[in-house]
């Protein structure tokens, strides 16, 4: 994070801007808007603002910059065309602390004026650093275009009564949950529509209904987090990650993903990587339900998809014996997500009619797969958590039945920018798993679909694609 996020109470707060031209309209308009007492050193202005200055609006020193201009201000921003000058202004701010913007000079800048999409008293601000605002204007033109202006009105609504709720619900985390139902539905839908005060009876209507124990009983969520890519996440699965208390994640989930997860919200790692587990299985069983009893709203995010190696099915089993309440959002599992951004059909046609999914994770000295069932030449297989035990796995194929020039590829970190696919056969992928220095996440595919890979392949590799054995 280059630049800390915060929204300031500037209102009769005395404010400086060095400058009277274009620019320095620009900042001040957005000064003025936010009532700010604005102060303006300046030897000419524009028109604008000498008729905001007429108008006793703002003050006017026409004069050059001086260094006790700085004193007694909260922020202030340079927007001259002389680097002298705004070198000199960033210098004077420094020495006494106080907030400075040097415009287009990001290296001099304290904080940073960003795009802004106003809803007051929503607001969105999308600021690139100062290293790309035309890309930040861009992304308030697109929110600007999606982003209703009832939302304004909800908001100032939600505001009137705050108070209300805080009283009616002592419990923080049943106040959330009230929010979060009451503004997600048909209160919403009014606001939008422009109907303030049937947005306003709605929710006064659903604070009268509220139900303390209702809103004080926890769930458990087992949501898919997809194979990597942030964007490949559900509506749902983003939802849920903003209401959660608790969040219970594994080796699996991508860091991307887990910082879109409720910024306050507790984050317990249970993550299990080959023979170290933060948290044995049953143990994760039982905190679940500890959570959920405690009145919790519990995210169990998961790599994948909840029910396809995931453990999901034992969870849920805990869950319904000790009467919890409990609810499965799938996701794009992982073999769809490698196979789809490698190019690599997991059917086709003109090379396998079927696909099976198997785990490369062993019980106890053996990796127990039914070996024969996975020798057709017409059939995908695709191998999930097989990276150590590859050389094991690609002997077993070849010593029942599978050919040893099969195709064979390994998938690592897939759908994300790191993405990197290896392509060989079952004789020559354990060598160049180690040869590249391959490490989980990732998953392998065996059959001939892995020879489309080269003229279907679209994502850019993350490593030269001539690594094929």
């Amino acid at each position: 994070m280059d630049y800390f996020p915060l929204f300031l109470d500037l209102k009769r707060q005395p404010c400086l801007i060095v400058g009277g031209g274009e620019v320095a309209l620009r900042k001040a308009t957005l000064l003025k808007a936010a009532g700010a007492a604005l102060s303006v050193v300046s030897p000419d202005l524009l028109p604008q603002l000498a008729q905001w200055r007429d108008a006793g609006e703002l003050r006017h020193h026409a004069r050059t910059f001086s260094r006790d201009d700085v004193a007694g201000m909260r922020l202030v921003i340079a927007a001259t065309d002389d680097e002298q000058v705004n070198a000199q202004v960033h210098a004077e701010c420094e020495a006494r602390g106080v907030l400075v913007n040097v415009v287009d000079t990001p290296e001099k800048c304290r904080f940073i004026v960003p795009s802004i999409v106003d809803r007051s008293p929503l607001m969105v601000a999308i600021s690139t650093g100062g290293t790309a605002p035309v890309l930040a204007r861009q992304l308030r033109a697109r929110i600007e275009a999606t982003l209703p202006h009832g939302y304004g009105v909800l908001a100032r609504l939600a505001g009137r009564l705050r108070d209300r709720v805080k009283a009616r619900f002592t419990d923080e985390r049943a106040r959330r949950r009230f929010w979060e139902t009451a503004l997600d539905g048909s209160a919403a839908e009014k606001a939008l529509a422009g109907n303030e005060a049937g947005a306003l009876a709605e929710l006064e209507h659903r604070l009268t209904l509220a139900d303390d124990a209702t809103l004080g009983r926890g769930a458990v969520y087992l949501v898919g987090a997809g194979p990597g890519n942030p964007d490949l996440l559900t509506f749902r699965a983003l939802r849920l990650m903003q209401q959660t208390d608790v969040v219970l994640y594994d080796n699996l989930v991508a860091p991307a993903i887990l910082a879109l997860v409720r910024r306050d919200a507790e984050r317990i790692y249970v993550g299990k990587k080959s023979n170290n587990h933060a948290l044995p299985q049953e143990e994760i069983n039982k905190l679940l339900v500890k959570l959920a009893q405690e009145g919790k709203a519990v995210l169990r995010l998961k790599g994948g998809d909840p029910f396809i190696f995931g453990r999901g099915g034992e969870e849920i089993e805990e869950l319904a014996a000790n009467g919890v309440d409990f609810e499965v959002v799938p996701g794009i599992t992982s073999a769809s997500g490698a196979s789809c951004y490698a190019g690599i059909p997991l059917t086709h046609r003109d090379h396998a009619q079927s696909v099976t999914f198997v785990t490369g994770h062993r019980r106890g000295d053996e990796i127990e797969l039914d070996w024969p069932r996975l020798t057709s030449p017409s059939e995908t297989v695709v191998i999930y958590m097989g990276v150590k035990q590859a050389p094991r796995i690609c002997e077993q194929l070849i010593a029942h039945g599978r050919a040893a020039d099969t195709p064979a590829a390994i998938i690592e970190k897939a759908t994300t920018a790191e993405q990197c696919v290896i392509t060989g056969t079952l004789a020559t992928l354990p060598a160049l798993i180690e040869q590249h220095g391959i490490k989980p996440p990732a998953l392998i595919i065996v059959g001939s679909v892995v020879t489309l890979h080269d003229k279907l392949a679209w994502q850019q590799p993350a490593v030269p694609a001539d690594s094929t054995g």
